[in-house]
C-alpha cells in the first residue's frame, strides 16, 4: 500500500438494531483497504456501538485491532441473541418459509410492545446489550483514545434535543443511550437527563464533524433504504416504511442544510468577509437501497450469525464498490449530487420535483 496515498475522512454511522453489521462490514473493508484516515466517527445506535468498539480496537491494536474488536463485538451479539431475543426464528418456522415478522413470536412480541411501556414489561430494567458492550469496550481506553474523534448521539427525552458525547464523555450509559429504543427499554438517565435512541434527532448528526474535525469529506453509511420503488399497501410494509422514513428525517434535513450551503459557496454568492466562515462540505454516500431493500423492521432484531455475517459481507462489497468509484474523488469533490438529491434541482440549476 502506498503510505502517501492515504486520505483522511470523517465516517457517519447510521443505526438500525442488526442491521448495523452492514456497517460492520464497511468499517471491515475500509480498515483492511487502508486508504481512509478515519479522523472523525459521528454515530447512533446500532452504529455507536460499531464506533466505540472501532475505536477502543484501533486504538489498542491499530487497523487489524479495530477488525478483530468488530468480530468479536458481534459474535457477542449474536450469542446474546440466541440465549435472549423473544424472536427468534424456529427451525419449523424456517421450513415453512415465514419470515420473522410472520412468526408468532414477533407478532406477540409486536403487541407487547404496542400494549405496555418498558416500564410495565421489563420493571427491572434488564438490557443484554449492557453486559455485551461492558465485555467488550474498555471505556478508559475509549476516553483516552487519540486516533479517532467520536461524536455519540442520544435525544434528550424532556427537551427533544440531541446530546453529543465525545471522547472523554462517553460512558457505556452513553453508548446505551444512543441505542435505547423507546418502547423496549426504559430512558437511561445521565447526569440528570434522560435519552432516548439518537436516530430521532440525529441518524447520524453531521453537524459535529463540521465544527470538530480538520477533514471536509463525510462518508455516510445508510443503513435505512431512502427510495423504495414500490408503493407499501400491506400493514407490515407501511409500518416498515414508515421506520425508515423515521429514522431518515434528521439526516436528510442536514443534508438539505448541506446542499444549501455548498450552492453559496459554489455559486459565489457570499460576501467576501463572510466567505472564510463556512466550510465547503464534500458528501459522499455508501447507500443501502439496494443491498438490504428485501430487508424488513422485523430483521432489525436477528441476530443468528449466518445473518449477520451475510449483512457483513454486503457492506463490505458497498464499501468496495465505493472506494473503486468514488476513493479519487475523495479531497475534491463531492460524490453525491447535492443539489439534484436535496434541493430539487436539475442540471441547469432549476427546481423539479422529485417522483
Amino acid at each position: 500500500m502506498d503510505r502517501g496515498n492515504i486520505k483522511r475522512v470523517n465516517l457517519a454511522l447510521q443505526g438500525g438494531g442488526a442491521h448495523g453489521a452492514f456497517a460492520w462490514g464497511i468499517l471491515d473493508k475500509f480498515a483492511e483497504d487502508g486508504r481512509l484516515d478515519i479522523e472523525g466517527l459521528s454515530a447512533t445506535s446500532a452504529g455507536s456501538m460499531n464506533a466505540v468498539v472501532y475505536a477502543q480496537g484501533r486504538m489498542n491494536g491499530g487497523l487489524d485491532g479495530a477488525r478483530e474488536a468488530l468480530e468479536k463485538f458481534w459474535r457477542d451479539i449474536s450469542d446474546a441473541g440466541q440465549m435472549f431475543s423473544p424472536v427468534r426464528t424456529s427451525g419449523f418456522e424456517a421450513a415453512l418459509g415465514l419470515g420473522l415478522e410472520q412468526t408468532p413470536a414477533y407478532i406477540l412480541f409486536d403487541t407487547l410492545t404496542r400494549t405496555f411501556s418498558p416500564y410495565q414489561f421489563n420493571p427491572f430494567n434488564f438490557n443484554p446489550l449492557r453486559d455485551v458492550l461492558a465485555k467488550n469496550v474498555d471505556i478508559a481506553a475509549v476516553n483516552a483514545c487519540n486516533c479517532v474523534e467520536l461524536f455519540i448521539c442520544a435525544t434528550n427525552v424532556r427537551t427533544g434535543q440531541p446530546r453529543i458525547f465525545r471522547n472523554p464523555e462517553v460512558t457505556l450509559e452513553a453508548v446505551l443511550a444512543s441505542a435505547c429504543l423507546p418502547f423496549l427499554f426504559q430512558a437511561v438517565e445521565i447526569d440528570g437527563g434522560h435519552y432516548w435512541d439518537g436516530g430521532y434527532m440525529g441518524n447520524p448528526a453531521l453537524y459535529p464533524l463540521f465544527h470538530h474535525t480538520q477533514s471536509r469529506d463525510i462518508v455516510i453509511a445508510h443503513i435505512n433504504p431512502i427510495v423504495r420503488p414500490q408503493l407499501p399497501t400491506t400493514a407490515p410494509e407501511i409500518h416498515n416504511r414508515l421506520n425508515e422514513i423515521t429514522f431518515n428525517s434528521s439526516l436528510l434535513r442536514e443534508l438539505r442544510a448541506i446542499a444549501f450551503v455548498t450552492k453559496l459557496i459554489e455559486q459565489d454568492w457570499l460576501k467576501a468577509e463572510h466567505r472564510d466562515k463556512l466550510k465547503h462540505i464534500l458528501i459522499h454516500s455508501i447507500r443501502a437501497d439496494e443491498a438490504l431493500c428485501d430487508l424488513t423492521v422485523a430483521s432489525k432484531f436477528r441476530t443468528d450469525w449466518e445473518f449477520l455475517c451475510r449483512l457483513r459481507d454486503l457492506g463490505r462489497a458497498a464499501a468496495e464498490h465505493w472506494l473503486e468509484r468514488s476513493f479519487d474523488h475523495v479531497g475534491h469533490h463531492s460524490t453525491v449530487d447535492l443539489r439534484s438529491e436535496y434541493l430539487g434541482e436539475t442540471a441547469t440549476g432549476k427546481e423539479h420535483t422529485h417522483a
